[in-house]
């Protein structure tokens, strides 16, 4: 809307952009520690003042359109400033307000234009200030989404060199420490999590739902594993870490043993993958490195445990698939029953008298005593090894002929 008169309303007012600008900028700063404006230079707010009375009253006249790039700048410059969203949208409401007070009071004075000239006015005001405004709020989510992005850079960047055991000085952790958000000293732990596919996280949301636990942590993401450093404020923290990550887990996760100093976690990352390799293969099992020595013991060294399970176990992994996995089965379920074959048979809905007479199998083919303390730790150790090797595909489970 260009008139004759609004065009000579606004070039008067124009004329006092520095007065006007001053005095919008004083109306802001009035409230500002409601609007948390107190972090804006004086400079700075006069100066976004004078753009936008500038920008309005020139788009007015029709000396040029609207620029919109110039709103947006003073939005990511807000953003920059940590001045929250709500209280930039609300000074800019007491500039609006201001502005339009200012048309009024000049059009009574100087009578450049009748009431319905200036109701025309007020619709050609708001219009040119959502402009201002939603480009205002375009450049603010602008500047908050790249730093969020930046921030999350630098996160899985100091938890790459953490995991990765680099030398860092006590300046550097203790920086590494602030931007991670965890306390400077432990305990912590390290967890890994094997992926269901590559790119794909094993533990969506985990820094979430922990944080609603009370338990800070920070994440990493790699082509197998999905990695994390884990603080843990008591022991109960350790127990609610657990939970979740059975309750989330799709494959196996290894949680390695407490430590206190961050530049230790590239060594408890070690822990961490020998726990993770501790549980079934093609499992969900999660497995804390101090709660299982016998399955950390069985993946802490692969290529020994595997000859040690052909030797000891070799005899059954040769029987048919259905005898080998029910004799085995039977084997797991009596050591996780404290070797009672009364427990074990309830667990496998079986009599106990075909618990036993399965096991007597087993030590036949085996050569091994379930009476015999060196036999029964020679078979839990090779079944170990045996579960945490994932088997080969058969002829019956891919379908080829």
């Amino acid at each position: 809307m260009v008139d004759k008169e609004i065009n000579a309303l606004a070039t008067s007012l124009l004329e006092r952009i520095d007065e006007l600008t001053k005095e919008m900028a004083a109306r802001i700063r009035a409230g500002s520690r409601a609007y948390h404006y107190d972090v804006v230079p004086e400079e700075d707010l006069e100066d976004a003042c004078r753009i936008h009375l500038g920008n309005a009253l020139q788009a007015f006249t029709g000396q040029m359109p609207l620029d919109t790039a110039a709103a947006a700048d003073i939005g990511r410059r807000r953003a920059a400033q940590n001045v929250p969203l709500p209280s930039v949208m609300t000074a800019y409401r007491v500039g609006v307000r201001y502005f339009w007070e200012a048309l009024v009071d000049e059009a009574t004075t100087t009578s450049l234009v009748g009431n319905d000239i200036l109701v025309s006015a007020a619709s050609a005001m708001w219009e040119i200030q959502d402009g201002i405004t939603e480009a205002m709020v375009s450049g603010y989510h602008d500047a908050v989404a790249q730093r969020l992005l930046a921030g999350d850079q630098e996160r899985s960047a100091l938890v790459e060199a953490l995991l990765e055991g680099r030398s860092m000085d006590a300046d550097a952790v203790w920086s590494a420490a602030e931007v991670l958000d965890v306390p400077h000293k432990g305990p912590f732990t390290v967890v890994a999590a094997e992926v269901p596919r590559i790119g794909r996280r094993a533990l969506p949301d985990i820094a979430a739902v922990l944080n609603r636990r009370g338990i800070r942590s920070a994440w990493r993401l790699r082509p197998e594993l999905q990695l994390g450093i884990v603080h843990l404020r008591t022991p109960r923290d350790l127990d609610d870490l657990v939970d979740v990550l059975r309750e989330q887990a799709e494959r196996r996760v290894g949680v390695s043993p407490s430590y206190e100093d961050l530049s230790r976690t590239g060594d408890a990352l070690r822990f961490a993958k020998v726990a993770l390799r501790g549980g079934d293969a093609g499992s969900a099992a999660v497995t804390v490195f101090d709660d299982s020595p016998v399955a950390v013991a069985t993946a802490g060294a692969p290529d020994v445990m595997a000859r040690v399970a052909a030797q000891v176990l070799g005899p059954v992994e040769a029987l048919p698939d259905d005898e080998r996995t029910l004799l085995l089965d039977t084997l797991e379920a009596w050591f996780d029953s404290g070797g009672s074959a009364e427990e074990a048979a309830k667990v496998l809905y079986v009599h106990p008298n075909t618990v036993r007479t399965r096991l007597r199998r087993i030590a036949e083919r085996t050569g091994r005593s379930l009476t015999d303390p060196r036999g029964i730790t020679e078979l839990s150790l090779a079944l170990r090894a045996v579960r945490q090797t994932p088997r080969p595909p058969t002829s019956e489970s891919t379908g080829a002929d």
